[in-house]
């Protein structure tokens, strides 16, 4: 507790770089908006619904991020925000790429296989104890989890929500390129491949203690 307290006492003040977590909350916000009226519209199509839960989940990490940032930690806002980024942050989405991309018996399989493994993660992240005394006022971090094996399953999660979200962006920039009505939709859909990337990115960062970076 002592040690705990004297951390609290001494971690630097929040800089600019921990707000940029707010832009990213109103952005997501406005797109889970614009991705219901299309899912409507839509007959609530799968990939459209999956997309939508991806951004929820993508907004309410970054909510959390911005509430530790602005609020203070808590041991229930990490574990949350853990939960919500580490583990949701672009399953969802992938998984609505997959339903988009694949037949339908074959999404609804690997949808299945991988569930079994998010599911095992998140009952994990909810179980684990936490190490309190590595808790930062302003700056959530997966250091605090005990259970540390927890944070070898997120590669793998992340990596099945790379190569299909990612990839499944890029095959759609191939295609639309491969048109000539379709340039701004390739540029569209290359971006989503970088942007997909990034939070990837981001998460090895915060691994290696630089948070930070998952906020840009």
């Amino acid at each position: 507790m002592t040690t705990s307290l004297l951390a609290l006492q001494t971690a630097p003040t929040p800089g600019p770089v921990h707000y940029l977590p707010l832009v990213t909350t109103v952005i997501s916000v406005g797109f889970l908006v614009a991705l219901a009226r299309r899912a409507r519209s839509r007959g609530w199509a799968p990939h459209l619904v999956w997309w939508g839960i991806g951004v929820f989940f993508f907004g309410f990490g970054t909510a959390l991020e911005s509430t530790i940032t602005l609020a203070g930690n808590s041991g229930t806002l990490t574990r949350l925000w853990y939960w919500a980024g580490a583990i949701l942050g672009g399953y969802p989405l992938a998984t609505g790429s997959v339903y988009l991309l694949s037949n339908r018996r074959r999404a609804h399989v690997l949808t299945a296989v991988s569930m079994l493994v998010v599911l095992t993660a998140t009952v994990a992240v909810f179980l684990t104890p936490l190490r309190l005394a590595e808790l930062e006022p302003h700056r959530p971090s997966g250091a605090v989890i005990e259970w540390q094996w927890i944070r070898l399953m997120t590669p793998l999660i992340n990596g099945y929500a790379a190569l299909f979200l990612v990839g499944g962006a890029l095959l759609s920039a191939i295609r639309f390129a491969r048109s000539r009505q379709n340039g701004l939709r390739a540029i569209g859909t290359l971006l989503i491949a970088v942007g997909g990337i990034l939070p990837g990115v981001g998460g090895g960062m915060a691994k290696a203690g630089v948070v930070e970076g998952k906020s840009v």
